[in-house]
């Protein structure tokens, strides 16, 4: 088992946030219904903001806005042409972020002060240990079904409830067909939809359809993780410590997050240019960079976004990598042999 820093006898400094929670599930509960507070208080305050500087008369992408351009591409108080004539459903929805903020708020505040410090205590079924292989691919394929729950939400909304705006019409109108052919929504991982991989969708029917299968697989690998125990051949391939988990967890957010950087710039569907902007030019002089020429619209802030939060998770993931594997910075060698080999 990884040791973890800081070595005994020493304390956190005060940058270490939650790594002083790591043996203490019940207290990085608290700490992480509490972040999830603070980020739908976001959501919530930061929607109400942009409402209340909007003005209908301009582009939407040329206001700076965030938020609102990704409530308007699903549909919400748009008419034709993609311009804004209801804003009501945006008030809603930040007020509903705002009250939601609060009971978080509370649960995160309970659970870091008030609650049993390990969970263990009150319930088995909520305990955990990091070095319980069983018990952590459980937690993962709750993480996936809940995943795959979101997925179908998008579905439900784009078929059920109002449906989603077509950038290629110009209206807001029901996805009632989505594509569920495999061979065309997997086609787009092989480069089948053309030169921009899985970007180069410019049909709803297929993003649903994308959609459905995302949910799909999602729900049966979560049930199956749930239902299995790892097989033997993962013993030696993962490192078992909270610390690996931390670091795979911040490398699949930086696929993502690169992926999602390309899909806003040149993504028109999705993305559409009412609400986003124009596509970008992407290059590279001194640094990266996503730019839509002289206006800095929408699309600029959110590739961009993407693109920095994608490169700093990646330095987050290798930094506690080497960590989980035995490394030690401050000595800048390998500390931990165990922990190097069962890395290898």
């Amino acid at each position: 088992m990884v040791k973890s820093f800081p070595a005994e006898g020493e304390t956190f400094p005060w940058w270490a946030g939650n790594a002083r929670l790591t043996n203490l599930s019940g207290r990085l509960l608290g700490a992480h219904v509490a972040q999830a507070g603070l980020i739908v208080f976001w959501a919530g305050a930061y929607t109400l903001f942009e409402l209340s500087r909007f003005n209908p008369e301009l582009p939407m992408y040329e206001q700076g806005l965030i938020l609102l351009p990704n409530l308007a591409r699903l549909g919400l108080g748009v008419g034709a042409g993609g311009k804004i004539v209801d804003t009501y459903p945006y008030f809603q929805i930040g007020v509903v972020h705002l009250i939601s903020s609060a009971f978080l708020g509370f649960g995160g505040i309970f659970h870091s002060l008030k609650g049993e410090p390990t969970l263990e205590e009150r319930t088995p079924f909520f305990g955990y240990k990091w070095e319980d292989k069983e018990k952590m691919t459980t937690i993962l394929g709750i993480h996936l079904v809940l995943l795959g729950i979101g997925a179908f939400l998008l579905v439900a909304k784009a078929m059920y409830f109002g449906g989603l705006y077509d950038t290629t019409i110009g209206q807001v109108r029901v996805i009632s067909e989505p594509t569920f052919d495999p061979t065309v929504i997997f086609g787009y991982l092989f480069g089948a939809g053309g030169k921009n991989w899985i970007a180069s969708v410019d049909n709803l029917e297929d993003v649903v359809g994308g959609h459905m299968w995302v949910g799909i697989l999602c729900i049966v690998g979560g049930l199956w993780h749930i239902r299995t125990q790892p097989f033997a051949w993962t013993e030696n391939l993962f490192v078992w410590s909270g610390e690996a988990y931390l670091s795979y967890s911040l490398g699949a957010l930086a696929l993502m997050g690169f992926i999602a950087a390309y899909f806003v710039s040149v993504n028109t569907l999705v993305y559409p240019v009412e609400f986003f902007g124009p596509v970008l030019k992407i290059g590279i002089q001194q640094y990266p960079y996503f730019d839509s020429g002289e206006v800095l619209t929408s699309r600029t802030w959110l590739a961009n976004s993407h693109f920095w939060l994608a490169f700093f998770f990646l330095q987050g993931h290798i930094w506690h990598a080497l960590r989980a594997a035995g490394f030690d910075f401050r000595k800048g060698e390998v500390a931990n042999q165990v922990a190097a080999n069962a890395a290898s």
